[in-house]
């Protein structure tokens, strides 16, 4: 199994992030603390770390290049939507970014979750032809990639002539372009990742509601990787205390940021259904799932939540339908990322050594 975290877009020291209004998130604001938080997970094994795209975040690119400087191994994986940027430029700058950090560096594929924020950037398309967009976007990309001469490409929403990028993908044991996470949970999104992806990556769900859909991206030889929350603690009740003391201290202020967002949101097919599974009577669908945060956090507090111990049997769980990747969110992420390292991930890699997948 492979383990990625999120780079917090404001103060990393805050486990409440998420229930804050996006609109006064200064991404800037920390970079110390982010800093800090991507050499513990440089040290600890985690594989990249994601830095997710947005009116309210810094760059992903510039920032992969400066925190890249600053570590050795671990890789980073910048969110990309494909209408805010031309391939041709995308190419030239992951590959710059690989050139200058030893390949350190993926590609997590966002639609972008509204139409509302994506006019930000001048792009008006739906959602549906956000992702017709994408295709086309992708088959330029991956052309340049293979580096095979001069591109011409002509779609019905994307065109180029003659393109090419000097600057070669210079990736580990040979690689000649960069991993592509496609996120989303709707069956265009699956698509995308069959078609020109490594992994789905998409939000977490109870097993039995996304064996089916992960199972069409894994019969065709893809990935499928889950995003959750992370609350772990040396105890379950420790863990479940500490989540319902973040339910308090976000309080009614937070449902109402959630409350908000969640109309805004009506787009995104992960985000519709993971706020649905936080308003049912029952907070907890799987004994190691809790959904109580997601009325007070949003969609990405679906946690994970327990003792190290029922945090392995959870990541074995997902294992055993296919699962191999995880994108986990602490709470909060300077305590649970360097936790996560010396007590979760030595167990998982124990069990992987005795073949515990059944």
């Amino acid at each position: 199994m492979r383990f990625h975290w999120s780079i917090p877009g404001s103060n990393v020291r805050d486990p409440l992030r998420g229930s804050h209004d996006r609109d006064h998130v200064n991404p800037v604001e920390d970079i110390d603390g982010q800093l800090e938080l991507c050499k513990l997970a440089d040290e600890g094994g985690i594989d990249s770390l994601l830095l997710p795209t947005g009116y309210q975040r810094a760059d992903p690119i510039a920032m992969a290049t400066y925190f890249g400087g600053a570590t050795r191994r671990v890789k980073y994986m910048v969110a990309i939507r494909p209408g805010t940027i031309s391939p041709t430029l995308l190419v030239t700058q992951v590959n710059t970014v690989a050139a200058v950090t030893g390949g350190r560096i993926t590609i997590n594929v966002v639609a972008g979750h509204n139409s509302t924020e994506m006019r930000f950037y001048g792009d008006f398309l739906s959602h549906d032809e956000r992702f017709q967009r994408s295709d086309e976007f992708w088959s330029i990309c991956h052309a340049l990639w293979r580096a095979e001469g001069p591109v011409d490409f002509h779609g019905s929403l994307l065109q180029v002539e003659g393109a090419r990028v000097n600057t070669p993908f210079l990736g580990e044991n040979g690689r000649t372009r960069p991993e592509l996470y496609f996120g989303g949970s709707s069956d265009l999104a699956s698509d995308m990742a069959i078609k020109h992806g490594d992994c789905l990556l998409r939000l977490g769900d109870t097993p039995d509601r996304i064996r089916p859909g992960l199972q069409r991206v894994l019969d065709t030889g893809k990935a499928t990787g889950l995003l959750f929350s992370m609350i772990v603690r040396p105890t379950r009740a420790e863990a479940i205390e500490w989540g319902h003391a973040m339910m308090e201290r976000a309080g009614q202020a937070g449902r109402d940021v959630q409350d908000r967002f969640r109309e805004q949101s009506k787009e995104s097919v992960g985000f519709a259904s993971t706020y649905a599974l936080g308003y049912k009577e029952s907070d907890w669908p799987e004994p190691f799932l809790w959904t109580g945060l997601i009325p007070y956090m949003g969609p990405l507090s679906l946690a994970l939540i327990g003792s190290p111990d029922d945090i392995v049997d959870a990541l074995f769980t997902y294992r055993r339908i296919g699962v191999t990747q995880f994108l986990f969110h602490g709470r909060p992420d300077l305590e649970t990322l360097p936790y996560f390292c010396q007590e979760v991930l030595p167990r998982v890699r124990a069990r992987e050594r005795d073949h515990e997948l059944v």
